[in-house]
């Protein structure tokens, strides 16, 4: 049986994530889960993603590589820029949650809205988003908008209150070619947000187990 390390920073996304997987891959999967908050918080209180913080992630990373996983696949986009600097230093496939969705979402056009509720999430999807446009030949306007009230309602696990912050602001949203939502832990309003703004939304969930499935077929 294959197996699968999952790297999360979110208590919810760590909660649902694992059987998630199991149901969309359609194979017996060993899954192996690591949870370490701190990579999202601390980023997110100082602003910036420091080299402790890198080191600390290139551990969490190693660490999963030791369970004997065929795939470890790490999802917090807050991640994903260091993700792509450790990858050279894997043995396995090392997947980064929104890979697959930075991918599609520069194919809908030149104006991208990223909706977060980390503003640490910023960086790392303005570098995801701006590489991928760079492969093809073009060049994207990408707009930012972070609730950090809808963050901290996540971190307290009161998702009602962190949806209806979601939904409430994308009755503002207008005259963009598609919507990305910057966290896992949002992607269960994709439908409902893509009702409300009639524009395409994407979410990382969905577009990254259609990879890791892929993916297995080659291990």
């Amino acid at each position: 049986m294959k197996s699968i390390a999952l790297i999360h920073t979110v208590k919810t996304v760590a909660n649902s994530f694992e059987q998630k997987l199991k149901d969309y891959v359609g194979e017996p999967v060993k899954i192996h889960n690591l949870w370490d908050d701190f990579l999202a918080n601390n980023p997110n209180e100082i602003g910036e993603f420091t080299i402790e913080n890198r080191c600390r992630l290139y551990n969490d990373i190693k660490s999963a590589e030791m369970t004997g996983a065929d795939m470890i696949v790490v999802t917090c986009s807050t991640l994903t820029p260091v993700v792509n600097m450790i990858r050279p230093f894997v043995r396995v496939p090392l997947i980064a949650i929104d890979d697959a969705m930075g991918r599609k979402a520069v194919t809908y056009g030149d104006r991208i809205l990223v909706l977060a509720t980390a503003g640490s999430t910023e960086g790392p999807m303005r570098e995801k988003l701006n590489a991928e446009a760079a492969k093809l030949g073009k060049s994207i306007q990408i707009d930012f908008l972070a609730n950090a009230e809808a963050f901290q309602a996540m971190k307290a696990v009161q998702m009602e209150r962190h949806d209806a912050i979601l939904l409430d602001m994308a009755k503002n949203i207008s005259g963009y070619d598609c919507v990305v939502l910057a966290q896992a832990s949002m992607a269960h309003l994709d439908q409902k947000i893509e009702a409300i703004c009639k524009i395409p939304v994407l979410s990382s969930p969905g577009l990254c187990m259609e990879q890791v499935k892929e993916t297995l077929k080659t291990i």
